[in-house]
């Protein structure tokens, strides 16, 4: 692989955004042997969010960023995605939750010839410190995906996924949700298409200043699951 996008979507990150960048800036060019950029997906911040990522585009030759009016994880995902011109995209949470020395892993799979990679906190190998309430409900959620489609992958909501751009090209389109449920859908597709998807073990630690609204989330989600459970695309 010669270049791959690291996506970091942002809404309203304005606090914590330099210093997650400036992290994953050294770890990158540390452990990384291909090229890679950073894109800053900007969805509809309303504080100075914005004002930070060009800031660091203009500081940074591998920080770029694109902005969006709308909120939307997903939004930003498919905007910055589809104009990517590296071989493969990712995207990472903001807060660097998962532990980047995962990152690599990622990347050594796709040039093992996987096409969708993704990080698990619920497979052997995985650390994971959350509360009793987010475990519960992110098992529960991965067990009924499997119960509805008999899934291959062990944590579809990890923010941590690389896969390979031609995959996304072909995938995005087809994927309605905006938001949260993006992820979920994407592997779905995936499986569907039967592209070689590939879990990796991540240590991840929960946010506590999380913005994700567990009740809302999970009822869209599960909205979602049905959706394509019983209206496919393919």
């Amino acid at each position: 692989m010669n270049r791959i996008d690291v996506v970091i979507p942002v809404y309203n990150e304005e606090r914590v955004l330099a210093d997650s960048v400036a992290k994953l800036r050294d770890f990158l060019g540390t452990n990384l042997t291909c090229r890679w950029q950073i894109v800053i997906a900007d969805n509809g911040s309303v504080d100075g969010t914005l004002a930070v990522a060009r800031s660091l585009s203009e500081q940074y030759l591998d920080v770029t960023y694109v902005t969006l009016e709308l909120k939307g994880r997903g939004r930003a995902l498919r905007k910055a995605w589809l104009e990517s011109e590296a071989d493969a995209v990712s995207y990472m949470d903001v807060d660097l939750s998962t532990e980047l020395t995962a990152f690599p892993k990622l990347i050594e799979a796709l040039d093992e010839g996987y096409q969708v990679v993704v990080g698990s906190r619920l497979m052997a190998g995985s650390k994971v410190k959350r509360s009793l309430k987010r475990e519960i409900t992110s098992r529960g959620y991965n067990l009924l995906i499997k119960l509805l489609f008999w899934s291959g992958f062990s944590d579809a909501q990890c923010g941590f996924k690389a896969l390979k751009r031609d995959v996304a090209q072909e995938l995005i389109p087809h994927i309605k949700d905006q938001a949260w449920f993006f992820d979920t859908e994407l592997l779905l597709l995936a499986e569907r298409k039967g592209y070689r998807i590939k879990d990796v073990p991540v240590e991840w630690v929960e946010d506590e200043d999380t913005r994700v609204k567990i009740v809302n989330t999970a009822w869209e989600d599960i909205k979602g699951l049905l959706r394509v459970r019983f209206k496919p695309p393919f």
